[in-house]
Parts: C-alpha cells; structure tokens; sequence
C-alpha cells in the first residue's frame, strides 16, 4: 500500500511501529503490514523473537526494523521514536498490541505487585507509545496519522476474577476515545479493538477450561490470530477521514454474547 505526499513527487511508503511484535497477534499484524507495503518497526522485548519475526516476512524482511523495547519504560519508548523519527522522519500506523495477562484471583489475593505490572504494560505502556506518536504525527508534513489500541472484550464484559486485567482495558477504552477526540484537530484518528480469543500462548488456558461465571470450567473456542490481523488492516486502511472507533472481533461460539 504506497500513499501520496502532499509535498513531494510520486509516492511515499507508509511507516508503522508494532508493539509486541515477537508473537500472536503483534507477529501476525507486523506481516500482513509489510505485505501491504509498510515500512514496519517491529518492537518488543526479546530480540530473538523479533528476529523470527523478520524472518518469517521473507522478502520484506528489509522493509523491517528490530528494536528491543520496554513499554514499560519512559527512556525506552523515547529511544524507540527517536529513532523512527530520525531513519524514516514520520510515522503513519502505531498499533499499540504489547500486553499481559493477570492469574485468576479475587481482589483481595492481587498483591500491589502483580497489579502494577499488569498497569504498567496494558495501560502505562499504550499511554507512552500513543504520547510519542501523538508528537510525531502532529509536527510531521504530511500531519496526522492512526493509533490502533488492542483492548478487550473483558473492558466491558470482565471474567470471573480479572481484576487487574479488566480495569486496566477499560481504562485503554478511556484512552483510545481521549486521543480519537484529542487528535481531530491534527489529522490523528484512534480506534481500538477488542478481541475475544485469539488462539495465542494467552488463550492456552482457554482452550483447556477456563472458569465461567456460574463457576464451572469449560473449554472455549478461539480464533486464528490472521482473523484479527485482517480486522487491524480493515481498520488502517481507512481513509483519514473516516475512524473504526471500536471493533469487536470473537470467536463466534464463545460465551460473550447472551446470558452468561
């Protein structure tokens, strides 16, 4: 997918980063990215995995950049965008998909621990990444740009005993609609998209059983991780003008939808 400047002759490559891009959804959505043409920093924490999925995109392995980065970190995330800005001087697409689980426990077994780490990736580290691009896509020529956040069904429909996890989505809710409000006035679009059971290391404990609301375990179907990185391109190509503000994409049979 090439995109025309407004400043310049024939055609320019569009630019995205991807968090979490070592694996399962982030993995998936960095390919089919670089099919459509990007340019595409993939950034993550352990740079093994970065480096298969590089070489998993064959010959658009030199449309990619590795970059080890810590969503967690302010020092780190700058250091991310500084050198997007400085190697291809824009960014076009951010797709903020790094995330954690949290272990099944009621409120009041969730040590202060185990909660801020799940705070400080889910929702610290989408604040970081959304407030560097957010800076780059408003002073860059051509302005403006897209932010996909990856939330949740659990934003508004929580599983049993998900503290940490839940509030920490629902507050990315909060966020994807501040910035898809906040960035009209630069040409900055923001949607989010919640997904329910995509077939990742995350959704292994679902597919063995997983505690329902009635406090039984069953098993749940999933979905392909291609089934979500299809809805995340649906959503990038947009044009500027227009904004999927929420997407939910579910495995159709799972308990999410009906009495529960």
């Amino acid at each position: 997918m090439k995109q025309l400047t407004n400043n310049t002759e024939g055609f320019r490559q569009l630019v995205a980063v991807v968090t979490g891009a070592g694996s399962g959804i982030g993995r998936a959505v960095a390919l089919r990215l670089l099919e459509e043409g990007y340019y595409v920093f993939l950034t993550g924490r352990n740079q093994a995995t970065l480096d298969q999925t590089a070489q998993l995109s064959g010959v658009h392995q030199s449309q990619t950049s590795k970059l080890v980065t810590d969503v967690t970190q302010e020092d780190s995330v700058n250091a991310l965008f500084h050198h997007v800005e400085e190697s291809q001087g824009r960014v076009d697409l951010l797709f903020n998909n790094a995330g954690v689980g949290s272990s099944p426990n009621e409120i009041d077994k969730v040590s202060f621990e185990q909660w801020n780490r799940v705070v400080a990736v889910n929702l610290n580290g989408v604040f970081l990444c959304s407030r560097a691009a957010f800076a780059m896509m408003k002073k860059q020529n051509p302005c403006g740009g897209r932010i996909i956040n990856n939330g949740s069904i659990s934003a508004t429909t929580p599983r049993p005993l998900s503290a940490p996890y839940t509030a920490s989505k629902h507050a990315v809710t909060g966020l994807t609609k501040s910035l898809a409000l906040d960035g009209r006035a630069h040409g900055i679009t923001c949607g989010q998209i919640d997904i329910g059971n995509a077939d990742t290391a995350m959704a292994k404990k679902i597919k063995e059983g997983t505690q329902q609301c009635d406090g039984s375990l069953s098993a749940e179907p999933t979905i392909d991780v291609d089934c979500v990185a299809d809805a995340v391109i649906t959503m990038a190509k947009m044009p500027a003008n227009a904004n999927v503000l929420r997407m939910t994409v579910m495995a159709a049979e799972m308990p999410f939808v009906g009495r529960g």
